[in-house]
């Protein structure tokens, strides 16, 4: 089974390059983010056209998760209190897993209040997972965390360190909901420094290879023993008018 992530940073815009994509790198679960559209204008159709089922949550505005599946989804829920009805968690049991779609909120800048908000939803999703799930099912969750784990996650610890993203409050609280009982999938086949899933678009950053792997896909120990291969797929990264994230995919036994 072929599971995926991907920030499309608006489906509206880019949902001709994810459905060449679902046809060329034909994952069976799909988590997508930054969908920016209301659930009642969610493509539906055109994707189920592909043979994905889908759910979606969404308001408008600049959030807003999905899950597509290639097998029937089953008790879809919407949000969690912890995200203050901003639209960023969706979860649901596919083939006896529960799938987690995440977008963690940015956080601006470490002054801002909506660093405060970021920190806070880091806390609410690992109290909602402790609530809803077991270390011990199986259980993926997969997004855009904003927060890049390592200094091999980034092009430029010291300049990263500055901003969002790569701030040590953001790996605390990363690790906090981590070590409730996650696997990094990527980290379980490749150990390689310099694996990116976002360039900023205002610096060239994917020209430039300057870049930060923000999008991750974490498993519970029983799938992540079964997990075969990680990856992140560059080619949509390459195409006109990309998303400035590109698809993070892992394979499960």
């Amino acid at each position: 089974m072929r599971i995926a992530s991907w920030n499309v940073n608006s489906i509206k815009v880019r949902l001709p390059q994810l459905t060449e994509w679902l046809k060329r790198a034909e994952p069976d679960i799909v988590c997508l983010q930054e969908t920016k559209v209301t659930t009642e204008d969610f493509p539906f159709d055109p994707l189920g056209e592909l043979g994905y089922e889908a759910v979606a949550y969404g308001t408008g505005g600049y959030n807003g998760v999905a899950i597509l599946s290639k097998f029937p989804i089953n008790e879809p829920v919407e949000g969690f209190t912890g995200e203050e009805g901003h639209a960023r968690l969706i979860e649901a049991s596919i083939e006896g897993m529960q799938v987690f779609s995440v977008y963690v909120p940015n956080g601006a800048s470490p002054e801002d209040e909506k660093f405060k908000y970021k920190l806070r939803f880091f806390k609410a999703l690992r109290q909602h997972l402790a609530s809803v799930a077991k270390p011990t099912s199986e259980l993926v969750i997969a997004g855009d965390f904003n927060v890049a784990p390592e200094e091999r996650d980034v092009w430029n610890p010291k300049i990263a360190a500055k901003y969002v993203g790569f701030h040590p409050l953001e790996h605390a609280a990363l690790k906090e909901l981590t070590s409730w009982g996650l696997k990094d999938s990527l980290r379980l086949h490749d150990q390689r420094a310099g694996q990116y899933s976002w360039w900023d678009y205002r610096t060239l950053g994917f020209q430039k290879d300057e870049g930060m792997r923000i999008d991750q896909i974490w498993l519970t120990e029983p799938l992540a023993k079964r997990c075969t291969a990680a990856s992140i797929d560059l080619w949509p990264r390459r195409l006109e008018k990309p998303s400035d994230h590109t698809p993070v995919i892992c394979e499960i036994d």
